[in-house]
């Protein structure tokens, strides 16, 4: 008796001796694109609109390509065990120049081709079913159990044990919703299911199908995980919910264990829900808050609280008031201040670091503190001397903890997981956050071994000075980069926070560890800015109490100088970058402007925002910008929002190019003294030029701008009498107009006007035109859109009323009724009008020759 196994491979040997053929079936035989791919394989090819016709006929195997899957004609040729195809998966065949093969299974496409799936937690058998039929429809393959060859889980609901290896091993976990969307794009031609675009909008999420509750939590931390839950597939749910599933715990300020009302649920603490979303899963036995509570219960101590974390605490530390008991003599009678207590509020330079608090104070409750060992040959008796060493040496111990902590638990993790599948940065961002990081670790770290040599041959004349001066080279090149690049490295750092949720998860699951002392990484990130005047202070209460007869006297000092020449190297260095971003920005913003302009020879100084009084550059009235550079000036026109973007809509830069002047070519700088914001620029050349300006900004000094203009012409000439190169003189001298420029609204609405007036005027050619119409035309363009300078704003506002009007007639009427109303001077004022004033002035030269 043979085996239904053997009975199918008899079958089928029969049936490979045996011609082949297709038959396009229906929809199927009136495509032509079908019936092309059909005749590619050099078999007969005949059409059929049931196949039932041919079913009985033995002599012949034949491949049946069904435009449907799902009607009563595919039932009936897959009864018989019929070979079919879709017809996707037949033009697959003939572009790829493979054989039909013998799958007796329709294959309707080839889309899940090498996909192994497996299910889990679909408990409808209909729907079982049907996901089965349609994967092995699209050339995939099922398995019951996972195993190395399954590629995908697909389920409703994260949690299990099929889920847990899947996400142990990264299998791609999906809802049916992929199966049931693949399908949907059956017909589309090189379409697979398994793109990471499509996938990734069918993903099971990591707490889909999980009710969750979060207990104990400030409001703030609270809704920030609930909506993190929603981003991740959960519901929030509350305590007393039958169908809450977890319970996650702040074991940092619970106490007692809550009880919900659902006894199955897991009460968790809050590192198993940002390790979930992290890895995906996370074994809820491994972090069970009932556990957490037994192992404080059942540690020996006579106080609870010091059992508890380190928030639990709610204490003043005073670490370092039990450190003097504990080695002897206290520092003094009364409190004592500490040494870097005010060094957020001091400064070496006035600078950069001014608004820093630092990360030094000896009472810190967030970091853990770090005891120096103690020698034996430090003395019984200690000096002030020694104790402000001891200060030094202990903050030097904390920093340098800071700094591994951020090395080991944070740069060089990442750059671990970024060699692998599971990176949650990529190389280029986690250079971008830790690359300038390494040379103040190693420079520090250098340090601190000095300073255990120190303390373990302590003497009152050891060189504790010596130490900076060292490493004052690498402290200079390190420091900069750092410090002059936080604000870039602190920004990428957000962004990489906000957008990537796993690392996220990671942040927050470091934060939580001790080397962390619940400080998030920006936290520890800012705390090389605030080093170096929190070592400043320090060193100078040591150089308080070492006598000048001390060896040392001489290299404390000499070290303070040293870490005021790093601070300053940091400030100058911070500048340079400031004002090479400056030029780059500057030169983004202005139209037209030189691509020289941006030069590493080149720096920014100051703007000036100004008018314009003469008529040498963009014209009087005109807002201007002029850029101080080290060796020239820019000068830009302000694009108008108003009628500018109506000119030019899509135009993103702000400014247009009018003139680079190089800082050589000007001869003097002018102070008009008739007038406290007026100024000039004499430019000599084959014909010397007077630019006048008067200074829009109020807040701006003008003799001081003058000054520092002076300056620096004087420093790019190579000159020293930067005094003699501005001269004062009146108006009157120099034949400039300095009266107030009008630049309203409405009168650079009537400039324009009358810009557009002649530009129009100069396009019409009178020639040919009779008398009549050339003076019609030439009241037409000339009112109401003539010069405004001698009438009245009731006169402009009735001109701009008259220029509104869209019904000549009414525009006729009222003008006739004016003329009858009004006297014959004034009707001659409405007809005729007057022309421009224009400034008499006499050539630079002249000028020039007074001055």
């Amino acid at each position: 008796m043979e085996t239904i196994e053997e009975q199918s491979k008899t079958e089928m040997s029969i049936m490979s001796k045996l011609p082949t053929r297709i038959c396009l079936v229906g929809e199927a035989g009136r495509d032509a694109e079908t019936l092309q791919a059909a005749e590619s394989f050099g078999m007969p090819v005949i059409q059929s609109e049931t196949g039932q016709d041919i079913i009985s006929d033995m002599d012949w195997r034949t491949f049946y390509v069904l435009q449907d899957f799902e009607d009563e004609i595919f039932d009936a040729i897959h009864k018989q065990k019929e070979c079919i195809l879709g017809p996707p998966a037949l033009k697959y065949a003939a572009e790829m120049k493979q054989t039909l093969g013998q799958n007796t299974r329709p294959i309707y496409n080839y889309a899940m081709r090498g996909v192994v799936t497996c299910f889990t937690g679909i408990r409808k058998k209909d729907e079982l079913t049907k996901l089965v039929n349609l994967i092995h429809s699209m050339g995939g393959c099922i398995k019951k159990d996972l195993n190395t060859k399954t590629t995908h889980l697909i389920c409703n609901h994260s949690g299990g044990e099929k889920y847990q290896y899947a996400k142990t091993f990264r299998l791609t976990v999906v809802r049916p919703a992929w199966v049931y969307a693949a399908w949907s794009a059956r017909n589309s031609l090189g379409f697979e299911a398994t793109q990471d675009n499509f996938t990734k909008a069918h993903r099971l999420k990591a707490f889909e199908g999980q009710k969750i509750c979060f207990f104990g939590f400030p409001a703030e931390e609270h809704q920030h995980m609930v909506d993190v839950l929603l981003e991740n597939g959960g519901v929030c749910a509350e305590l007393d919910d039958p169908e809450c599933s977890h319970v996650v715990v702040d074991e940092h300020t619970t106490v007692s264990k809550p009880e919900p009302k659902n006894h199955n649920t897991h009460i968790l603490k809050s590192d198993w829900f940002w390790y979930t979303i992290q890895n995906g899963y996370a074994n809820e036995m491994d972090y069970l808050f009932g556990d957490y509570l037994d192992s404080i219960t059942n540690t020996p101590s006579t106080d609870r609280r010091d059992s508890l974390p380190i928030s639990f605490n709610k204490r003043k530390r005073k670490r370092f008031s039990q450190r003097i008991q504990l080695e002897g003599t206290p520092l003094g009678s009364g409190k004592r201040r500490s040494s870097v207590s005010d060094a957020g509020l001091l400064s070496v330079s006035n600078s950069f670091f001014d608004c820093t608090a630092s990360p030094d104070k000896l009472e810190n409750d967030k970091l853990l503190h770090v005891e120096p060992e103690v020698s034996e040959a430090t003395p019984t008796k200690k000096s002030m001397r020694f104790n402000h060493f001891m200060d030094f040496f202990t903050t030097e111990s904390n920093y340098v903890g800071i700094l591994d902590t951020i090395l080991n638990l944070f740069k060089n993790k990442l750059e671990e997981l970024a060699e692998t599948n599971d990176s949650l940065l990529n190389k280029s961002e986690i250079k971008s956050i830790f690359g300038n990081f390494l040379p103040i670790h190693e420079v520090h770290q250098s340090m601190l071994e000095h300073l255990r040599k120190l303390h373990a041959n302590w003497r009152e004349d050891c060189l504790i000075g010596d130490i900076i001066i060292q490493h004052r080279d690498e402290l200079i090149k390190a420091y900069p980069p750092y410090v002059n690049f936080y604000e870039q490295m602190k920004e990428q750092l957000q962004y990489c926070d906000r957008e990537y949720p796993r690392f996220h998860a990671f942040l927050k699951i470091n934060q939580t560890k001790p080397e962390c002392g619940r400080q998030s990484l920006q936290d520890l990130m800012i705390r090389p800015v605030q080093r170096l005047p929190s070592i400043s202070l320090l060193l100078n209460d040591i150089l308080k109490h070492t006598g000048g007869s001390n060896a040392d006297h001489a290299r404390l000092e000499e070290a303070l100088k040293a870490i005021k020449q790093v601070t300053l190297h940091i400030n100058e260095d911070k500048r340079r970058t400031e004002s090479r971003m400056a030029i780059f920005d500057i030169f983004n913003d202005i139209d037209g402007c030189p691509a020289h302009l941006v030069s590493s020879n080149r720096s920014f100084i100051s703007k000036c925002e100004v008018n314009e009084l003469s008529d040498s550059l963009s014209g009087r009235g005109d807002s201007l910008l002029l850029y101080l550079f080290s060796d020239s000036i820019e000068l830009c026109k302000r694009r108008s929002r108003g009628f500018n973007t109506a000119k030019s809509p899509s135009t993103a830069k702000t400014h247009k190019h009018i003139k680079l002047i190089s800082l050589n070519t000007i001869r003097f700088v002018i102070d008009v003294t008739d007038s406290p914001r007026a100024f000039g620029l004499l430019q000599r050349g084959d014909k010397e030029k007077l630019y006048t300006f008067s200074i829009i900004d109020e807040e701006t000094d003008k003799l001081v701008y003058l000054k520092k203009l002076c300056m620096q012409i004087a420093a790019h000439t190579c000159r020293t009498d930067a005094d003699k190169m501005m001269l004062s003189r009146t108006s009157l001298e120099l034949e400039v107009d300095i009266s107030d420029v009008n630049v309203s609204t409405l009168s650079k609405a009537f400039k324009l006007a009358a810009k557009t007036r002649l530009k129009v005027g100069r396009a019409f050619s009178f020639n040919k035109t009779p008398n009549k119409l050339k003076r019609a035309v030439s009241t037409m363009m000339t009112s109401p859109f003539g010069s405004t300078n001698s009438l009245t704003p009731a006169s402009q506002l009735a001109q701009m009323r008259l220029a509104s009007c869209t019904n000549i007639n009414e525009v006729a009427d009222e003008d006739c009724a004016s003329m009858r109303s009004n006297s014959p001077s004034t009707q001659s004022e409405l007809l005729v009008v007057p022309p421009l004033s224009v400034q008499p002035t006499r050539k630079n030269k002249a000028v020039v020759g007074r001055i």
